[in-house]
């Protein structure tokens, strides 16, 4: 974990999916009332690297341009200005243990939910159980808002 400064500090995990847009957006609106600083996480980690195998390499992964797709995400998401008031890590390793370790001593951590339930979760396992499980701060789970087909609003 890099030093932090004293700031108050939201830390979001960001993987892409409309799950982690949402904790993002929420993350953002909830550091604003807080006087706050957002911190987005994103973490890559090679195939294999936890399995029976050896240690896979990933001939595609660019880490340059994984930078820049982060980069590229904050601004779709939260637009330029938004984008601009945010600090970007992408960090390697599991993303539950980025999390968790960006997470120390921050005021929340952020976290999306896919929504997997009963067996894929139970195989798969959770990132946004395992930080509620074992964060040291309070973490807030956040689910993609869904168009209500007809109505006209959006649920959750």
């Amino acid at each position: 974990m890099e030093e932090q400064d004293s700031a108050l500090r939201v830390v979001v995990g960001v993987d892409g999916s409309p799950s982690s847009h949402a904790a993002l957006r929420w993350a953002v609106q909830h550091a604003e009332l807080i006087g706050g600083d957002v911190v987005a996480v994103a973490a890559w980690e090679l195939p294999g690297a936890h399995g029976w195998s050896a240690p896979a390499v990933d001939p595609v992964f660019d880490k340059t341009i994984a930078e820049q797709g982060l980069v590229n995400q904050l601004h779709q998401v939260l637009g330029e200005s938004g984008a601009a008031q945010v600090r970007q890590r992408l960090m390697h390793g599991n993303p539950v243990e980025a999390l968790l370790s960006e997470a120390e001593g921050a005021e929340a951590l952020v976290v999306g939910s896919r929504g997997l339930g009963g067996f894929r979760r139970a195989l798969l396992g959770s990132v946004s159980q395992q930080c509620a499980l074992y964060a040291t701060c309070p973490v807030v789970i956040v689910r993609p808002t869904v168009e209500v087909r007809g109505s006209g609003t959006q649920a959750e």
